[in-house]
């Protein structure tokens, strides 16, 4: 009997001492911060996708999850630059504001705490770079049409990697100056097609592939947004300090403004796997925290109907511009619990902030 005892102890010691290696071995912080948005795109959205997709989607991979309400500073349905600029920099400001505060002063974004901090950064889109959400990180202007003002904005920060459209915002501009030369005098290998990435393994990356849009995933875009996304991360991954990389599923959205169920879903399916990819990276990783959410709903999509089986929904629209409905958000990885919950969109700043261990005072 005494042994048995003894045995059983012995066992509990060895099984404790296991499960508190293990919680040392795992960072109580992480390393790099991978923030996704599906712009426009809310539950409904998902539900339309993951119905289409046979019953299934990677971000059904997510346990920590949230929501997050979308309210600009003078508006209660938000647009991407508000909604972008309060995620990126903790401050709720007005409509068509790019990384400004309501008096129209620059905000410190993620990205940059992120460059502050010896980290490497990039952004990755289905959109022109310069657009709303995106520009949210990086840029500091007053109205988010200002395109080549927000282009000029890029060549004064210490950004890595960044993949999208809107050549033409660096190159044909009013002013006569091609930036383009000066990224490249600045260090970076500037790409115009998908193929010239593949030769691209380190360094500063510009990935100007489109000269404004990329095309409908359905019109032949093709699986550039996994493939830009991957080798951001690629590159990103070998800074020893670290990185942060917003990824953007950018026309979920303009399907939302279009009233068109297909495009949404095309959209959000790519998106998607995207997801995937990223959350494999991380797993395997360890040291990465991936959070997944949107900057608003867009058309308030209602799902009427709809056959499992035949991989079918019936659609329905409120209209064809933003709605004011909370979004998710899912984490997974080192410092994820922080993102369950009902919070502003602010939050997302915050938590990340938290996460990464900085102190937006300094």
């Amino acid at each position: 009997m005494i042994q048995k005892i003894f045995f059983k102890a012995f066992l509990m010691t060895i099984f404790l001492f296991s499960i508190s290696a293990m919680a040392q071995e795992l960072p109580s912080k992480p390393k790099n911060i991978i923030l996704m948005i599906g712009d426009g795109m809310g539950l409904a959205q998902i539900t339309a996708a993951m119905t289409v997709n046979g019953n299934n989607l990677q971000m059904e991979r997510f346990t920590q999850i949230g929501l997050q309400k979308t309210h600009s500073s003078d508006n209660y349905v938000t647009d991407s630059g508000a909604s972008g600029t309060a995620m990126a920099t903790g401050e709720k400001t007005y409509n068509g504001a790019i990384g400004v505060d309501t008096a129209g002063n620059p905000l410190p974004t993620i990205l940059e705490y992120a460059e502050k901090h010896g980290k490497a950064t990039g952004l990755v889109t289905t959109c022109a770079i310069t657009h709303a959400t995106p520009a949210a990180f990086i840029a500091h202007v007053p109205n988010r049409s200002s395109y080549e003002d927000i282009a000029a904005d890029f060549l004064k920060t210490d950004i890595d990697v960044f993949i999208g459209g809107g050549l033409k915002h660096f190159r044909q501009r009013a002013d006569g100056k091609d930036l383009t030369l000066e990224l490249e005098e600045s260090g970076y290998r500037v790409v115009y097609e998908k193929g010239e990435l593949i030769d691209v393994t380190s360094g500063k990356l510009a990935g100007l592939l489109y000269d404004v849009h990329p095309p409908k995933y359905s019109e032949g875009r093709g699986d550039i947004l996994l493939h830009a996304s991957m080798k951001a991360i690629g590159i990103l991954n070998m800074d020893p300090d670290g990185f942060f990389l917003m990824i953007e599923g950018s026309q979920i959205d303009w399907g939302g403004h279009d009233n068109d169920i297909n495009y949404i879903v095309d959209e959000t399916i790519d998106f998607d796997r995207v997801v995937g990819q990223v959350l494999d990276f991380a797993e395997k990783n360890g040291e990465t925290l991936v959070i997944v959410t949107a900057d608003h709903e867009c058309g308030g999509l209602g799902l009427n109907g709809g056959d499992m089986s035949g991989k079918t929904v019936d659609a329905g629209f409120t209209g064809d511009q933003h709605t004011a409905v909370m979004v998710p958000v899912f984490a997974s990885g080192p410092g994820s619990e922080v993102f369950r919950g009902i919070y502003e969109n602010t939050g997302i700043f915050f938590r990340m902030m938290e996460a990464f261990g900085f102190d937006p005072a300094q």
